[in-house]
């Protein structure tokens, strides 16, 4: 192996270890590399040039907005809305409530676009609700955490904001619409999972609620739905592109939220603008240090060498394709989804084009891989917030999740191997 990847390898997982920052981390295994294997001298300058390219960016702009977005929907009442619609679509079925769960975590999730978020206000109403109607604390902690992720899938996500930086530039209309089948498809998958262990344990089943009062929670929560279509119907129609659409995201938001809901009030408007600094700058910082990183990559050759091995070792596409999504779980395992989708897309992406797959395919399956990885231990995001809000320990919510885990990696081998999930809403639209 060249000394180049030793370096940048060795000195991230040490970093890493020391719990440093993973954007430090990142940055810090960059000048290290460049400073030994390549030309010291311009070396800062030449990854402070490269993190400046890789923030300066038209589409990235929509980041901050949809960031903005979720808070305000997070802190407007729209996730108690959102239940009570759930409840009256699926509450009547065997383990009702936790069919309610998952549902409206994949609408709160698409409305905020963070599976943080989703398990946060879903999961602090949902959980304890669960709790009291006599569903096991680390079931209803395991349906939350898993549940959330669906949110990155279907739009608008941030995580396929950056695929597409890191792609190349693939159309973000394209992808948006291409995560709607494999959402669904994950959130189906879970919903069977939780009906087979609620008829075995004997969840209780909730009560049929009339037409009427089920048609009065569909109209309450039709505003806080109207954003997904207000948001992909205009970018699917071209009436503004995603970054235009974000900045729209943004008013809607407001206006619900603090207007009519009137559940934010003005006084608490400039604490969500810094929280949504907060969160942007971590991102961009996150986006800048892996685009010097990947650029490193890049000139050492490091992706093609990687993708000419990976062939090498079998013309089987079946296999490669099963070999990167190993290493991507386990990669999912210890870092969380941004920088890693920043990272190991320029690295896999020529690999899997010369398989035959569209960039658009992988696109999809590479972050839903790494949604499995935001609710595994040891580094799991989103396992952390669940289980906090669960009041719970990874270590026994770990046995509950093992069957969801079943579920999510059949559904990432579906993904994986049938691009019809991925591809035909967007040709059916013409989007690719």
């Amino acid at each position: 192996m060249e000394l180049s990847v030793l370096i940048l390898i060795a000195s991230f997982i040490i970093l890493l270890a020391l719990n440093v920052p993973i954007a430090v981390s990142i940055a810090l295994s960059t000048i290290l590399t460049m400073l030994f294997t390549i030309n010291p001298i311009p070396a800062l300058t030449t990854v402070a040039q490269q993190m400046t390219s890789g923030i300066n960016r038209f589409a990235l702009l929509a980041i901050p907005f949809f960031i903005l977005s979720g808070q305000f929907m997070g802190r407007g009442g729209i996730a108690r809305r959102l239940i009570d619609f759930a409840k009256s679509v699926v509450g009547m079925f065997p383990g009702g409530l936790a069919f309610v769960n998952v549902l409206a975590c994949m609408l709160f999730g698409s409305i905020s676009g963070s599976a943080v978020a989703a398990t946060s206000a879903i999961g602090g109403f949902m959980v304890p609700i669960m709790n009291k109607e006599g569903y096991d604390r680390d079931f209803n902690t395991a349906v939350t955490v898993t549940a959330s992720t669906t949110g990155l899938l279907i739009p608008p996500s941030n995580v396929l904001i950056v695929y597409s930086l890191a792609s190349g530039g693939i159309s973000i209309a394209a992808l948006f619409v291409a995560g709607y089948l494999p959402g669904i498809l994950v959130g189906l998958g879970l919903m069977a999972a939780c009906s087979v262990i609620a008829v075995i344990k004997k969840y209780p089943v909730g009560a049929r609620e009339s037409i009427l009062k089920a048609l009065k929670k569909f109209v309450s929560a039709v505003p806080s739905l109207l954003l997904v279509i207000i948001v992909i119907g205009g970018i699917v129609s071209g009436i503004f592109t995603a970054t235009e659409a974000s900045a729209v995201a943004v008013v809607y938001s407001f206006i619900l939220s603090v207007l009519i809901y009137k559940e934010v009030r003005f006084p608490e408007v400039p604490k969500i603008l810094l929280k949504t600094a907060e969160t942007t700058a971590v991102v961009m910082l996150l986006v800048g240090t892996s685009r010097a990183m990947s650029w490193v990559l890049s000139y050492k050759n490091i992706p093609q060498e990687i993708s000419t091995g990976l062939i090498g070792l079998t013309d089987n596409k079946l296999i490669i394709l099963m070999l990167i999504n190993i290493m991507l779980l386990i990669v999912g395992t210890f870092m969380d989804i941004t920088p890693a989708v920043l990272i190991f897309t320029p690295i896999l992406l020529p690999v899997v084009t010369k398989l035959g797959m569209s960039p658009l395919h992988f696109g999809i399956m590479l972050v839903f891989n790494l949604c499995i990885g935001l609710c595994t231990p040891p580094v799991g995001s989103v396992l952390f917030v669940g289980c906090g809000i669960g009041q719970t320990t990874i270590t026994r919510v770990t046995k509950s999740l093992l069957p969801f885990y079943a579920v999510m990696v059949a559904a990432l081998m579906l993904i994986t191997y049938f691009p019809w999930f991925s591809e035909w809403l967007p040709h059916l639209l013409g989007l690719y």
